[in-house]
């Protein structure tokens, strides 16, 4: 039997004064509330990941290939941090640059992480979930990473672009990083 979706669970009415009248989640004089970050929301998405060979032998026609991943860990308490490291093991394993991708998914926990991980690396805003990220989106927790792949995908091929970076904070400190290229 099939259950229609009608309403998205994520996207709450607010004001700016409402926002602005949040507690901190995280310390008492801290930045982090409910109104900058991610909703926990239900989601889903595959990819099918195979060989070159693989998908040729099943007439498969590719859209993109992997490039290279990497992952990191930093301590718990910046555990949002962890793609920065991740990232930095991509390029050196990849020789590639962050001014070589043209869409960047980063997955955005909390504004304050979203912002020190596109400091630290020295990303271009504009490059940077240009359609919503998981503050906007929602954070399906298990879905994310093939959720934020997807997206890449489907932005690179919207403006023509060639390389994708997806990136995320994982577990109680760490991070993972893979790059793409549409084909």
């Amino acid at each position: 039997e099939m259950v229609p979706f009608l309403r998205d669970e994520h996207p709450k009415a607010t004001t700016a004064e409402g926002l602005a009248g949040l507690r901190p989640v995280f310390q008492k004089d801290g930045s982090v509330t409910a109104g900058n970050a991610s909703g926990i929301n239900d989601g889903a998405a595959a990819i099918v990941l195979a060989t070159a060979t693989a998908a040729e032998k099943s007439g498969l026609k590719p859209r993109a290939r992997v490039l290279g991943y990497a992952h990191a860990g930093v301590r718990p308490e910046v555990m949002g941090i962890g793609p920065i490291p991740a990232v930095e093991n991509l390029m050196a394993k990849t020789d590639l640059t962050i001014s070589d991708f043209d869409v960047i998914e980063s997955n955005e926990a909390f504004a304050a992480q979203a912002l020190a991980v596109n400091k630290g690396l020295g990303i271009d805003p504009a490059k940077v979930n240009p359609n919503g990220g998981a503050i906007a989106l929602g954070h399906p927790v298990g879905a994310t990473g093939c959720i934020i792949t997807i997206k890449a995908l489907y932005e690179l091929e919207r403006i023509g672009g060639g390389k994708g970076l997806i990136t995320m904070c994982i577990g109680g400190g760490q991070g993972i990083a893979i790059a793409i290229e549409t084909l």
